[in-house]
């Protein structure tokens, strides 16, 4: 189903009280693929808010969210965690209603992320936690494999980063 009215952008310090609305959504939806605790997000305050929300205009950063009207209904960022290593897709979040579409949020999100990645890598990578099945399916069907690295998740419960990467055209 197209979605005449979604806006694609990058986000501005100026969308902060919407990017914290969206954030504290991810995190009760499903806290293990962010990283941070409802909790800490929570004692953010709006210098900190800013400042994330200031990622989508950052050098070697990206934040790009999708509007649905007046209702931000996903979200996936980028960075670069070093100046050897390409670019990583982090922070990504489709509104329930709006999952499972495949020409719809997820892939233009996603669109928008390469084309932002390609100025720095050839490739996209990012980490899925072990306990998050449907994520991962999700990852693959957009076309990212597992590369077999993993690493230590570093919040309650524990287990492990999956990484997974995908060539950029």
């Amino acid at each position: 189903m197209p979605h005449h009215d979604l806006v694609i952008r990058t986000t501005t310090e100026d969308d902060w009280r919407e990017w914290r609305a969206l954030r504290l959504e991810m995190l009760r939806d499903f806290p293990l693929a962010y990283g941070e605790t409802l909790a800490h997000a929570l004692e953010v305050d709006e210098a900190g808010w800013r400042a994330r929300a200031r990622r989508g205009t950052a050098p070697r950063q990206t934040s790009i969210v999708a509007i649905e009207g007046d209702r931000w209904v996903g979200h996936m960022g980028g960075y670069i965690p070093d100046p050897t290593s390409g670019p990583v897709l982090v922070g990504v979040y489709v509104a329930p209603d709006h999952r499972g579409d495949a020409a719809g949020v997820s892939r233009l999100l996603l669109d928008a992320v390469e084309r932002w990645a390609l100025g720095y890598g050839d490739t996209l990578r990012l980490e899925v936690h072990e306990d998050n099945p449907r994520a991962r399916r999700f990852y693959e069907k957009l076309g990212f494999t597992l590369t077999g690295r993993s690493r230590e998740y570093e919040l309650a419960p524990g287990g492990l980063e999956l990484e997974m990467i995908k060539p950029l055209r």
